[in-house]
């Protein structure tokens, strides 16, 4: 009986649990949209971070400094300043190297490439024997295929030189120098332009006659139009040239036009010395020298050369690619541009005292007086020849020219020994 009661319980619970369900009613009202909108979620101000700026790094020797208090500086701050707030995304850092040395530009461009590649710069200020140095050793990229602006007519020829290595372009040029004569107007009236009047004036003048690299014996024996590099740009000497040359040195040691006591002077600042000392009314010297102060008792001329036909050396600094990063050449190249812009040189470079590179640059030169020199000096200037040819040409003009001041040797004799030196090492 009590299996029996059980089972009825059983079955009763089946039978409710069976029964149907009423099915529920559902609203027809469409439910809200679940995509967010602009106030769906709290914002607030930094939650997403500005881009982070590129950032472009130069680097330049002591006198360029944009951060330097000079007028020429803050020029060049003012044009980096300039290119920056045409892109605000764009952000330029500036480095001071030493022109030479440890610690310098070219030393720190080699070390960086080989051990920090990161902090390599993107555009580096040189000299142009800076240049072809890194640019041998691989640590500049050059121009090809990336401007053609050096194709332009309005680029000094010099100036083209200053930036070229063998078959492509590494620079683009940013400033000149060349060796001028300096005078005081009140002693020289009417400064000699040749050998033969500089004889007859007998007018002393300095110059570093022990200098190594001779550049000033160097420029006298290419005003004859002798050459210094034969077809496959080895260094050589003309006999005939040389000794032309050596001879006027020998006539000038003995009109007093060229002292022995400048076999002394192992440098510029030495024969510059002796100028402002009053030792001599001329010297020679470069024209930044001159341009960054113009004493007002002195005035610049043409280096004398064999007929009067203006020649000069130059040397000058150009902006070179080098970081390795292609993808960043283009806007480098964009910056180097903008800072080599004949409108913008015309300003600095007369403010900063350097030749500029370009015709554009030099119209635009306020002093009026100045202009026809300079461009006299620019449009008959010669680069100074590579380094390999210098290394070898220096010494042995430095050691023809200190023999033929000091009495020690004749013309031909000391030109067949430079020769001799020459060719067989």
């Amino acid at each position: 009986m009590k299996y029996y009661l059980v089972g009825l319980i059983i079955l009763a619970i089946i039978s409710v649990g069976c029964t149907a369900l009423p099915e529920p009613e559902f609203d027809a009202t469409p439910l809200p949209s679940l995509t967010p909108t602009a106030t769906s979620l709290p914002t607030s101000e930094g939650t997403q971070p500005s881009p982070r700026p590129t950032v472009l790094l130069i680097w330049v020797p002591p006198q360029f400094d944009p951060a330097g208090d000079t007028p020429a500086g803050e020029l060049l701050q003012n044009r980096l300043d300039q290119y920056t707030a045409q892109r605000p995304d764009l952000r330029i850092e500036t480095r001071v190297k030493a022109s030479s040395g440890t610690g310098g530009l070219l030393d720190s461009l080699s070390s960086a490439s080989a051990a920090a590649p990161l902090v390599v710069p993107d555009l580096i200020l040189l000299p142009r024997e800076s240049l072809e140095i890194a640019a041998l050793k691989g640590l500049l990229f050059p121009y090809d295929g990336l401007t053609s602006t050096l194709n332009n007519n309005d680029w000094y020829p010099y100036a083209q030189e200053l930036g070229k290595l063998q078959t492509s372009t590494f620079g683009l040029p940013f400033a000149g120098n060349a060796l001028v004569s300096l005078y005081r107007p009140a002693e020289i009236e009417n400064p000699a332009t040749d050998w033969l009047s500089a004889l007859e004036a007998g007018q002393p003048l300095a110059f570093p006659a022990a200098e190594v690299e001779a550049y000033f014996p160097l420029a006298e024996y290419l005003s004859t139009g002798a050459q210094i590099q034969d077809a496959d740009g080895r260094p050589i000497l003309e006999s005939a040239a040389l000794t032309d040359m050596l001879t006027f040195f020998q006539e000038a040691e003995a009109a007093g036009v060229m002292p022995f006591w400048l076999t002394q002077f192992t440098d510029d600042e030495q024969s510059w010395e002796a100028y402002t000392e009053n030792q001599v009314d001329t010297v020679v010297t470069w024209m930044n020298r001159y341009l960054s102060t113009l004493p007002g008792d002195t005035v610049a001329a043409p280096i004398i050369t064999q007929s009067g036909t203006p020649f000069t050396l130059a040397n000058g600094w150009v902006w070179a690619l080098s970081n390795p990063q292609t993808e960043r050449h283009a806007l480098s190249v964009d910056l180097a541009e903008f800072l080599t812009d004949g409108s913008f040189l015309s300003e600095w470079s007369e403010t900063a005292g350097y030749l500029p590179p370009r015709a554009s640059a030099l119209e635009g030169w306020s002093n009026v007086a100045l202009r026809g020199l300079v461009e006299k000096i620019v449009q008959s200037a010669q680069i100074i020849p590579p380094n390999d040819v210098m290394a070898v040409i220096g010494p042995i003009l430095q050691q023809a020219t200190v023999d033929i001041l000091k009495q020690q040797s004749t013309p031909v004799s000391a030109a067949n020994d430079a020769i001799e030196s020459l060719e067989n090492p």
